[in-house]
């Protein structure tokens, strides 16, 4: 079959020893649109049996309902409890040579596996290795498996607490399910509001650290000295107020993750030390002598360009090669506008609950003025919309009106607004300039900017989540 010999040809690339794991993702990805359309079974399964990736054959003949990923291959495809005795797959990744099987030999498995072939990574270490079955009779060979999969149940359309159902979604959700399994560091990068601590914490949770902590750690919202000490810990008198031993976040998450959100705010001084960390895998609590070390895997995000801010010699390139192993973009709302309907039901049940209103739905008029509307905030912004709607609706629908003045059908601003509405928009933008104006002669420290509008850091924070307002780009 052509397809398949093209899925070996693009096997080989990944096979290449001197192909950096970075590079492997992208042929990965290669290999999952080929083998979507193959009539039989194909896997990548990692060296302790884990299924990374499945196609739908696999799926429609495996003992684990949906998805397999986070299954065994074993109890996937055979329904044992253990592997078995002399697996070829795991032959191939020890040896890094492809394993052929004859029919004869193939008879002697469960599985009815054909061919391994092992997934070599640039250490020249086979990690995974992608599995091809030998049961051409499980689909007709004029069947065909459609590239695009009907959605029939809300499970397909939701992985964690990411939702959506557009072929950008789909294709985050597959990359998703294959970082998981890897040890590697992952860079989320994205527009503020697209949900990169949600797809941080699916990734968490999907890995085999799953039952280990996961702690976040806001680099934009923490001073530089403080972070420092949350991070790594200090000893009793390393400085003023330090009264006893901490812990870091780093060593209380050991076996776990550490998600570094807006990690393009630290400092260069701070990011040499997690370079340190990365390299070495230890850490020194502030005001200690004494290293020790500590097994976190790193998920970084940021919703800014890093190669421009290394060109200002802003952030360290040594550093962003070190998190970027497994970059992975979140789409903009704008560019998946096929999940604002399920989005739109999530959060509406979501409020409806929260606030104690009975609202299930909403008129055709209001969902095509939020089809319609821009969305700078994303996913976060559609959220708020929502929550405002609910608390505001005084029936079982949301209507246009209930979005607020300033809505009209193509989710634009109105014209014709009485007097009250055009003195709050005006307040409202005349308060979102001082905000961007404080921001910029603070260099964008937050706790700085407070104290300069005199307001506390958590009313500056809901004001920046309300205007939309990132330290990117504050004027946009």
């Amino acid at each position: 079959m052509e397809e398949a010999q093209a899925l070996r040809s693009a096997v080989k690339d990944v096979t290449d020893p001197r192909m950096e794991l970075v590079d492997v993702t992208p042929n990965l990805q290669a290999v999952q649109r080929l083998a979507t359309r193959l009539p039989f079974r194909v896997m990548v399964i990692d060296a302790g049996f884990s299924v990374m990736y499945d196609n739908e054959p696999a799926r429609a003949r495996g003992n684990v309902p949906g998805h397999l990923h986070l299954a065994k291959c074993y109890e996937a495809i055979a329904g044992r409890t253990e592997p078995c005795r002399s697996c070829p797959a795991v032959e191939a990744m020890q040896s890094g040579e492809i394993q052929t099987m004859s029919r004869a030999q193939r008879g002697a498995h469960h599985c009815l596996l054909q061919e391994a072939v092992p997934l070599v990574s640039s250490e020249g270490r086979a990690r995974a290795a992608l599995v091809l079955f030998g049961d051409h009779r499980v689909v007709a060979p004029s069947a065909s498996v459609p590239t695009e999969r009907p959605v029939t149940h809300a499970a397909e359309n939701q992985l964690g607490r990411l939702i959506g159902r557009s072929q950008p979604m789909r294709q985050l959700f597959e990359m998703i399910r294959l970082v998981s399994g890897s040890q590697a560091t992952v860079l989320l990068q994205g527009e503020s509001g697209t949900g990169k601590e949600l797809a941080a914490k699916t990734i968490h949770t999907l890995s085999g650290r799953r039952a280990m902590p996961f702690i976040v750690v806001d680099c934009g919202a923490l001073p530089e000295t403080l972070l420092e000490s949350e991070l790594f810990g200090h000893v009793k008198g390393a400085f003023t107020g330090a009264t006893a031993n901490k812990k870091g976040l780093l060593e209380e998450a050991h076996g776990g993750t550490v998600f570094f959100d807006e990690i393009a705010d630290t400092s260069p001084q701070f990011q040499a030390k997690l370079l340190r960390v990365l390299q070495e895998g230890e850490i020194k609590p502030v005001g200690s002598s004494r290293s020790i070390t500590v097994d976190v895997r790193i998920i970084s995000a940021t919703n800014k360009d890093l190669l421009e801010l290394i060109k200002t010699k802003r952030f360290r390139e040594d550093l962003y090669y070190r998190l970027a192993v497994l970059p992975l973009d979140l789409p903009a709302l704008r560019r998946r506008r096929d999940d604002i309907p399920l989005l739109v039901q999530h959060f509406l049940q979501r409020s409806s609950t929260r606030h104690v209103k009975y609202v299930r739905t909403l008129t055709d008029e209001a969902m095509e003025a939020l089809m319609r509307a821009p969305w700078p905030g994303n996913v976060r912004e559609l959220e708020h919309v929502i929550e405002r709607a609910v608390v505001m609706a005084s029936g079982p629908a949301l209507t246009l009106t209930d979005f607020g003045e300033g809505w009209n059908k193509a989710g634009e601003p109105t014209s014709g607004r009485d007097l009250r509405a055009v003195a709050r928009d005006a307040a409202q933008t005349a308060e979102r300039a001082r905000i961007v104006e404080a921001l910029h002669q603070a260099s964008g420290k937050r706790a700085r900017a407070a104290r300069a509008l005199k307001i506390s850091r958590a009313s500056l924070y809901n004001k920046l989540r309300a205007y939309h307002i990132s330290l990117d780009s504050p004027c946009s």
